[in-house]
């Protein structure tokens, strides 16, 4: 796939990027995680919490032929949130857009990125050089860190 464009969201985002974020957690995290985990994990962000999102986080969109095909969300050295699009998923639009944010940290001169991986994302993170810093969360993710060249 030709390499996405990105874009800073805005508030007229919210309804897109919240149903990227349903349709990605519950078509893409089973079989890695229960149904019934994933659908919780999807109920957890309603339209007006990713509103709040919009206003929280640095909010980068990844678009194919205008369509929004992914999105992340970056907040000082935490990646806080990176969904695909099912239909974009495995080709390279995620990985694209975490090297943009990635870059954007690098940028800041932060020396590293924290997150929490989903268990459907750990194996994804890991093949991009993070390493797992902590035991599995009482919410079921993984906390993990990347280490930038110094």
């Amino acid at each position: 796939m030709a390499t996405a464009p990105h874009r800073l969201a805005t508030l007229d985002d919210a309804a897109v990027l919240f149903e990227v974020r349903r349709r990605s957690i519950l078509e893409l995290a089973p079989p890695v995680m229960p149904v019934a985990a994933a659908e919780a994990w999807a109920e957890q962000v309603t339209l007006a919490r990713m509103e709040q999102k919009l206003r929280d986080l640095e909010i980068w969109i990844a678009e194919v032929e205008g369509v929004v095909a992914g999105w992340g969300g970056i907040r000082g050295d935490c990646l806080e949130a990176l969904y695909t699009a099912p239909e974009y998923a495995g080709q390279g639009v995620g990985a694209a857009l975490l090297g943009r944010l990635e870059g954007l940290m690098r940028d800041r001169e932060f020396e590293a990125v924290h997150a929490e991986a989903s268990p459907n994302a750990l194996a994804f993170y890991l093949r991009r050089g993070y390493r797992v810093t902590g035991p599995l969360t009482p919410v079921g993710a993984w906390p993990i860190t990347r280490q930038f060249p110094g």
